[in-house]
């Protein structure tokens, strides 16, 4: 299959020029992402000083998959939450809470873990509900009533759990979807799990055939502002990222089969966001409110709905934490509400509301992960100095939105 590129040719001067111009023009947008590989560079760069073992390794990158996989999905529900204005700090409360009800059902009444699940789901659903109507038709504030949560759903875990001070073991098969890889279905190549790399280089060239696909049909309708050189320089390092990442876990124990759900999500909620009608009226929302709706738009419905979505995700965290950790206890999911919120704006949400996106969050959560993973096993760092960091480097972020919205 041949590709046409519409682009009008350019000089290599100008064409250097005009991607650097571009990527200045879009610091939001990728400067989380150079700040990713820079830190992930930082850290192989000390351990191999220091005479540690490897950063970048098959093991580092699995734990941080599987470490971070429910701040992730969390990170994508909180995302349009703040996209709306609003925020939720009961999210670490809520996973806790699920967790606890999913072990009830599953480990003391015997439920079938599929059934379980569903009811799981339905409860974060009817909390998010909850908690989305006081904030969209009662318009009690967010902070209040999120904060409200937090404190209700720790107490409602640590009742639920009752006189025990955990519940365990989970069923395999819940704990195959937070530490389960596929199966090697073509071994090949010497590897542990050649089925992983050669998914990898799948997705890479569709990627790549897909990117340009867009790129001429966005073209024949309007001149693209990406110059040609920036956009063949991103493709290009999406790609080898990709393939990278499926060589390094191929060399292991393959592709985690929460990185596919996370996979998912991020695909579902990306489209959404950017192709759909309601991702179009959450941006609007939160962009301005009152224009919104004297532009037809149901605010209220949007924001109950973003709750709603929050819910849900969740609780799919708090089934993922709960596989992940292997027993629930009342303290499951303490704290994770901050990395969650972090993690959004530090990759580019806008504490004022209107801005930020699906991908964004993501970096944001991987920027977090490495972080914890670099200052734990790299630098060895106490925990004093770890939340130090953290803090430092979300203030940074926020900062950073501020000056831009002050420039523009």
């Amino acid at each position: 299959m041949s590709i046409k590129t519409f682009d009008a040719p350019q000089k290599a001067g100008e064409g250097a020029g005009a991607s650097l111009d571009y990527f200045k023009s879009h610091l939001r947008e990728y400067g989380m992402l150079v700040a990713l590989v820079a830190i992930i560079i930082f850290f192989a760069a000390y351990s191999a000083a220091t005479g540690r073992p490897t950063f970048v390794s098959a093991s580092n990158l699995t734990n941080l998959f599987l470490q971070n996989s429910y701040v992730i999905i969390m990170a994508i529900g909180m995302l349009l939450i703040i996209i709306t204005g609003h925020i939720d700090l009961s999210v670490g409360s809520v996973v806790g809470f699920v967790g606890a009800a999913g072990a009830v059902l599953m480990v003391l009444y015997g439920v079938p873990v599929p059934i379980a699940c569903l009811i799981c789901l339905a409860l974060g659903a009817l909390i998010g509900a909850v908690q989305g109507y006081f904030v969209a038709f009662l318009r009690i504030p967010s902070f209040i009533v999120t904060l409200a949560g937090m404190l209700v759903f720790r107490g409602l875990t640590f009742m639920l759990l009752g006189g025990s001070s955990s519940i365990s073991p989970i069923p395999a098969s819940l704990r195959a979807l937070s530490t389960g890889t596929i199966p090697d279905l073509v071994p090949a190549f010497g590897l542990q799990n050649a089925t992983t790399l050669m998914i990898a280089v799948v997705l890479a060239a569709a990627f790549a055939v897909f990117a340009f696909v867009s790129r001429n049909r966005k073209a024949k309708l309007r001149p693209v502002d990406e110059p040609f050189a920036f956009f063949v320089g991103r493709v290009a390092l999406v790609s080898v990222a990709l393939v990278y990442i499926g060589y390094l876990l191929s060399t292991n124990r393959g592709l985690p089969n929460v990185l596919i759900l996370m996979a998912l999500l991020i695909a579902i909620y990306a489209f959404v966001t950017a192709r759909t009608t309601i991702g179009r009226r959450v941006y609007a929302v939160g962009g301005n409110e009152k224009a919104a709706k004297l532009s037809g738009v149901k605010t209220e419905r949007i924001v109950f709905l973003a709750f709603v979505n929050m819910g849900v995700l969740a609780a799919i965290a708090g089934l993922v934490f709960f596989a992940r950790v292997g027993s629930a206890t009342a303290k499951n999911g303490t704290g994770l509400e901050l990395d969650v919120i972090a993690a959004c704006f530090i990759g580019g949400a806008s504490a004022y509301g209107g801005v930020g996106k699906v991908m964004g969050a993501v970096i944001g959560a991987f920027i977090m992960g490495v972080l914890n993973m670099g200052m734990q096993s790299a630098m060895q760092l106490s925990i004093d100095y770890q939340q130090l960091v953290k803090g430092l480097v979300l203030l940074a972020a926020v900062c950073f939105d501020v000056y831009n919205r002050n420039k523009a």
